[in-house]
């Protein structure tokens, strides 16, 4: 073996390692900008959800309120911030899936887990549902 061989597989890991974090960080921020929005059958309720499942955004017709009693309009709006969430998830695993193949996103990234405490630079993890 020659004397620079361990230099040139030291040089080649650290570029790897470097292409891995730039695809980490690109991957970062696709997945902060990830959003899913359900409606209603009926078309009366409208619910967006962040990358966390955060509720960002819920919108009525005006018709809801003549429609539907407040426990109807309750479930309804339970309803479909689950479907939002599970679509969110959906395209949350899509996007983790080159990083992470062959184990399930479940076991890695359970209930409230912080993408961007894994990542490079990364501040520490604050659960779900802390002000930011």
């Amino acid at each position: 073996m020659p004397t620079d061989e361990p230099w040139r597989l030291l040089e080649q890991l650290v570029q790897e390692v470097n292409q891995q974090t730039e695809q980490l960080g690109r991957m970062r921020e696709r997945a902060r900008e990830l959003s899913a929005t359900a409606t209603s059958r009926d078309g009366l309720v409208t619910v967006t959800v962040g990358p966390r499942g955060e509720v960002r955004s819920i919108e009525f017709d005006p018709r809801v309120y003549r429609r539907l009693s407040p426990s109807e309009l309750s479930a309804v709006l339970v309803e479909q911030i689950g479907r939002a969430t599970t679509q969110v998830s959906d395209e949350m695993k899509e996007l983790m899936a080159p990083f992470v193949p062959d184990l399930p996103f479940e076991d890695l990234f359970g209930d409230g887990t912080d993408l961007d405490a894994f990542l490079p630079g990364a501040g520490p993890a604050q659960p779900r549902g802390d002000a930011r």
